[in-house]
């Protein structure tokens, strides 16, 4: 099977999880005010996709499927579906394609006027020079001293913390953007599930997440999306790859050292790492706001947040049974020391690690 194919079977089902996905944005952001229309699957080698209002047919280029996540996909039907909306709805046909009408309709729905797909954005100059400096911190807690170690991620937290501070009214002005970090799955463990939490607890990211089609494999899926400053996406993307491979190394030292031969309590024991770290995280929080470090909701973040997701439900995850695998990596994630590895130079601007060579 070619890059560029999928059998007659998964096209199929693909042009079904389009329609099913038009559906659901028809009812969180158009109000079910739009009329549902086809959908094609085609070779375009120009636009990913296009609106005919004379066929009232939404095409989409089969690259668009194949050569992107599903995310970027969606935010492409999203701009698609604004021009169907000033067509259908406000009856505009007199203007250019991204006239007035379309961009307000987009400003107004948080939907991305471009159609680029998800927004990459590049941490400014100011973000950098903080990435720059929280990755020096984060080399310095390789030290082999325990404290030195501990010292160093607490100062890049507390660093973290005052720029978010004092940089909050500067967020709204350049924007914020959105990336979809780990693997597409129909199943996560309770383990990602407490570190989303975390990560949106203590990283300064809104964290959710969302359903996902694998157009390959004619499946469904969720993959957690962060939405934040360019910098905090940064830092937090790199926490998340980070504590999950850490806590996979955790757990093959326990298998080695309790001599257990299967891995049945593998997810429960890496369940326990995220909780010890996360309560740890929670400890030096409020060392800082002893110190009047106060972290408040970002409002703007927010609304940006309710633009995107306009119909969240919330809820809170309790977990499963506390075992003694459990306790045994909670024990593990409280000693761990957040860290990147020792490079030569500044960090490489718009990457908390350095480039795998």
């Amino acid at each position: 099977m070619s890059s560029g194919w999928l059998s007659t079977e998964l096209e199929a089902a693909l042009l079904r999880a389009l329609s099913h996905e038009w559906k659901h944005l028809n009812w969180s952001h158009f109000r079910e005010r739009l009329g549902e229309p086809s959908f094609e699957l085609l070779d375009i080698t120009g636009d990913l996709a296009r609106w005919r209002h004379d066929q009232r047919v939404i095409q989409v280029a089969r690259r668009l499927v194949l050569e992107h996540s599903w995310g970027v996909v969606v935010e492409v039907l999203k701009h698609e579906m604004a021009h169907q909306y000033v067509h259908e709805v406000l009856g505009v046909l007199d203007e250019t394609a991204h006239g007035p009408a379309f961009k307000d309709v987009c400003a107004r729905l948080g939907i991305d006027a471009a159609a680029v797909g998800v927004p990459i954005a590049p941490p400014s100059d100011d973000e950098q020079r903080i990435l720059d400096r929280v990755g020096k911190l984060l080399a310095l807690a390789e030290s082999p001293n325990e404290h030195e170690a501990q010292a160093a991620m607490a100062a890049a937290q507390k660093l973290l913390l005052k720029h978010n501070l004092e940089d909050r009214k500067r967020l709204h002005a350049r924007g914020y953007a959105y990336r979809h970090v780990g693997a597409a799955s129909s199943r996560h463990g309770e383990h990602e599930k407490i570190l989303g939490t975390l990560l949106g607890k203590h990283f300064f990211v809104e964290a959710i997440w969302i359903p996902v089609y694998v157009a390959r494999e004619g499946k469904r899926a969720k993959v957690l999306e962060l939405i934040g400053s360019p910098a905090n996406l940064e830092i937090a993307e790199y926490v998340h790859s980070y504590l999950l491979a850490t806590a996979e190394a955790l757990w093959r030292d326990h298998k080695n050292a309790l001599r257990i031969a299967s891995d049945r309590e593998r997810r429960t024991f890496l369940a326990g790492v995220m909780s010890g770290f996360s309560a740890k995280l929670g400890r030096e929080a409020q060392k800082n706001r002893e110190q009047g470090l106060v972290w408040m909701k970002d409002g703007d973040l927010e609304q940006f947040f309710g633009k995107r997701h306009p119909k969240v439900r919330s809820f809170k995850y309790g977990g499963g049974p506390k075992s003694e695998a459990f306790v045994h990596g909670r024990s593990a994630g409280e000693k761990i020391v957040l860290h990147r590895g020792v490079t030569a130079g500044p960090v490489a601007r718009g990457r908390l690690l350095p480039a795998k060579g």
